[in-house]
């Protein structure tokens, strides 16, 4: 944890900030590189009839609850996509309860 969620943006770009966004996520968050999962959805955006029209980078970030660190790590997230030339990425963050959390059936 966490777990990020890519749509919007190309696979091999999402491959090409992997090591290096999780390096500088590592050092806000806290945490262990080996506790991020990377996820790629291909997805179709569709705008006034087009396929990919008005596409733009979404990433959706599950975590635990950090507020102090939110902005912080979006702006981190959005500097590596905007190096491929969005002028525009969201990001979202679904903060998890760790109660409703289990690896190996078990609860965080």
């Amino acid at each position: 944890m966490p777990h990020l969620r890519f749509r919007g943006c190309k696979l091999d770009e999402v491959s090409s900030i992997n090591a290096q966004l999780i390096e500088d996520l590592t050092n806000l968050i806290k945490c262990e590189s080996e506790d991020f999962t990377f996820e790629y959805i291909d997805s179709t955006f569709i705008f006034e009839g087009m396929e990919d029209g008005n596409r733009y980078p979404f990433v959706e970030v599950l975590w635990f609850k950090r507020d102090e660190i939110k902005s912080e790590v979006a702006k981190v997230i959005t500097e590596h996509l905007s190096e491929y030339g969005y002028d525009y990425v969201t990001i979202y963050f679904n903060n998890l309860n760790p109660g409703d959390y289990y690896e190996n059936a078990k609860s965080f």
